[in-house]
């Protein structure tokens, strides 16, 4: 009967645990909110981190066909727009691969329309990949990290991760670092040992208040698979205030030199402050922090 009742606990915990997980996932209005945010940033030509936010949303696991259209088409214009053919190829192979019939509108540019033409034709060449399933799931890429939650300032930052990646589909793992919380990331290759990626944050971007940061991995297409944090949910490192050094004023008294919070109260000093014959006797209070 304490084996069955066990058993009953176990099952109960797993599904909590499931129904946990499905409940922190960002929703499909959340990645809606980014691709929206994807698209005001290219708008305003700040094609970076458009890249960097459309890249967030395409890892959200519950974006809607539509969503996941709008983020290939974007970011096909963003790396057209910057002039990197091979990026630009990979998300609208994806974008084809999820609506075959698909066509830029009329009233975008001729570089936009007569690049995705060039590259649709020598799609459907090759006999349209992406749109056979494939008989095997693919394996699942896995990420483990460990964030520091504290920094000192103007001091580099050395990080890594390791994959589980099975089927080998990283091609590589970049980090994405800015100073304090707004603006955008700048990016660093990591180092690649076996399943292991290193890469370091400079000690120029090491300031006070914190750090941001993410890692992902890229496939040979250069669009992410796996992260952990991204641009709009991104890891955090708290960099203190350096402790400002007090100043000691010594004092000889009897041979020995005392430094500390020294208090001189009702000193007199008998013609210091005196000007000709003068003399006065003031009092001198002075406190050394």
């Amino acid at each position: 009967m304490r084996r069955h009742r066990t058993g009953k606990c176990i099952a109960a915990l797993a599904l909590a645990l499931v129904a946990m997980s499905a409940a922190a996932q960002p929703g499909p209005a959340a990645s809606r909110d980014l691709v929206g945010r994807g698209k005001q940033l290219f708008d305003d030509q700040r094609y970076e981190e458009s890249i960097q936010t459309l890249s967030a949303a395409l890892l959200r696991p519950n974006n809607a066909d539509a969503d996941k259209l709008e983020i290939y088409r974007v970011l096909a214009l963003d790396f057209i727009t910057l002039n990197k053919k091979e990026e630009a190829e990979s998300a609208l192979r994806g974008l084809l691969a999820l609506k075959p019939d698909y066509e830029f509108p009329s009233s975008e540019s001729p570089r936009f329309r007569d690049f995705f033409t060039a590259i649709r034709d020598r799609w459907v060449a090759e006999g349209r990949p992406g749109l056979v399933k494939p008989t095997a799931p693919q394996a699942p890429v896995l990420m483990a990290h460990t964030s520091p939650p504290e920094w000192p300032s103007d001091r580099k930052i050395t990080l890594s991760a390791r994959l589980a990646d099975p089927q080998h589909r990283v091609t590589g793992v970049q980090l994405l670092y800015r100073t304090g919380s707004h603006g955008k990331f700048s990016t660093v290759e990591a180092t690649m040992a076996d399943d292991l990626a290193h890469a370091t944050i400079p000690a120029t971007a090491v300031r006070p208040p914190l750090v941001e940061y993410y890692i992902e991995g890229i496939d040979s297409g250069g669009l992410p698979i796996v992260s952990r944090g991204d641009a709009s949910a991104p890891l955090r490192i708290a960099v203190p205030e350096p402790k400002r050094a007090g100043w000691v004023l010594p004092a000889a008294i009897g041979g020995a030199v005392l430094g500390a919070a020294i208090i001189i109260g009702g000193l007199a000093l008998t013609g210091v402050f005196s000007s000709g014959s003068d003399a006065r006797t003031s009092t001198v209070s002075v406190t050394v922090r």
